[in-house]
């Protein structure tokens, strides 16, 4: 079994995000709603450092707060993936990722693929300026449901600092991939969080 940091998890990396409009219901977990897609790089000096792609959704947590839930997750660590399912009941998976980024002045373009058991499940670009932004705070919520390594709901929150800024975003869903209903979604926007600096608790 995998060993992985106590929390609070105190990272360090790069966002890409992306909103979405998802019309109609897919299944119990897909509801039609605001979602959100987003690929993260972890890096030093973070207690781990990993890839990951994550689906999640808008709700109202149980103290009517506006929050996040994460319904699907992939990263490239199987220490990540055991202490996010016990910590914080978020089923993270395994899966592969490639990414490329080039640099030219202040502009960023970034380029990522993601794959579990060499099938896509998503690719995508980016083209930011976000390296060139101001560092602002910014405070999220996350209520997971229960999974078998963490029966009980889970409130995490996070709080962090990072210099983000909206940025041009093209998603592309593998059509028999996990998240293929995605491919229907109308996109609303996107930005990025460079050099972020993340309390996870």
């Amino acid at each position: 079994m995998s060993t992985y940091p106590p929390a609070p998890w105190h990272m360090h990396g790069s966002l890409w995000l992306s909103v979405f409009r998802l019309g109609r219901a897919v299944d119990e977990r897909h509801p039609a709603g605001t979602y959100g897609v987003a690929l993260v790089s972890y890096e030093e000096p973070s207690p781990l450092t990993y890839h990951e792609l994550l689906l999640a959704r808008t709700v109202k947590n149980r103290a009517g707060k506006g929050a996040v839930t994460i319904t699907d997750i992939w990263v490239d660590s199987p220490a990540s993936q055991a202490g996010g399912r016990a910590l914080w009941a978020i089923p993270k998976q395994l899966c592969d990722f490639d990414r490329e980024s080039s640099f030219r002045g202040p502009v960023t373009s970034t380029d990522w693929t993601a794959l579990a058991g060499r099938r896509p499940i998503v690719d995508a670009s980016f083209t930011d300026v976000s390296r060139a932004a101001l560092r602002v705070p910014f405070t999220g919520l996350v209520e997971q449901p229960g999974i078998p390594e963490h029966p009980e709901t889970a409130d995490v929150v996070m709080k962090g600092t990072a210099k983000a800024l909206p940025c041009r975003g093209r998603w592309s869903f593998a059509a028999d991939g996990p998240l293929g209903f995605m491919r229907e979604a109308r996109q609303l926007g996107s930005f990025r969080m460079a050099g972020f600096r993340l309390a996870f608790d």
